[in-house]
């Protein structure tokens, strides 16, 4: 039953300048939730966002950076569950980003969702992640 979210999205702008909205914690706040990323492999970070009880998730995202090429690939696992150290989703994120002659392909590949107690957040990852794909171009364009 494993379920994998993938979305591209195409942005006029270098793969320099997408890469700052995945890997400066400032940046990413702005379209995902607050972080204490930085693009280095083995580092561990967490996201942080309000607690959502009824899809059991404490608010609370712990990661670690899994793969880095810079302004080319980014992984990381993210974990996450409703709280007191209990884990419900584990989870792998991946950015992949291809260098046109207009611009930057985005791809995020999200995996992991493997249980049936992880369909309700695939379906509201699924949706969220390209909502904040697309919120990544709004801000670039307005930056």
């Amino acid at each position: 039953m494993q379920k994998i979210i993938n979305h591209k999205v195409f942005f006029s702008q270098t793969p320099e300048e997408v890469w700052a909205y995945l890997t400066r914690p400032e940046l990413v706040e702005l379209w995902l939730m607050k972080t204490d990323i930085q693009p280095t492999e083995g580092h561990q970070f967490q996201f942080w966002t309000r607690p959502m009880p009824n899809f059991d998730f404490d608010g609370n995202a712990y990661c670690t950076v899994l793969e880095v090429v810079p302004f080319q690939k980014l992984s990381y696992s993210c974990k996450g569950g409703p709280g007191d150290g209990r884990i419900t989703l584990d989870s792998v994120v991946v950015w992949t980003l291809l260098k046109k002659d207009n611009g930057t392909e985005l791809e995020l590949v999200h995996s992991g969702f493997k249980e049936v107690e992880n369909m309700l957040m695939y379906n509201i990852m699924n949706e969220g992640w390209l909502k904040n794909m697309n919120k990544i171009g709004e801000l670039i364009k307005a930056s």
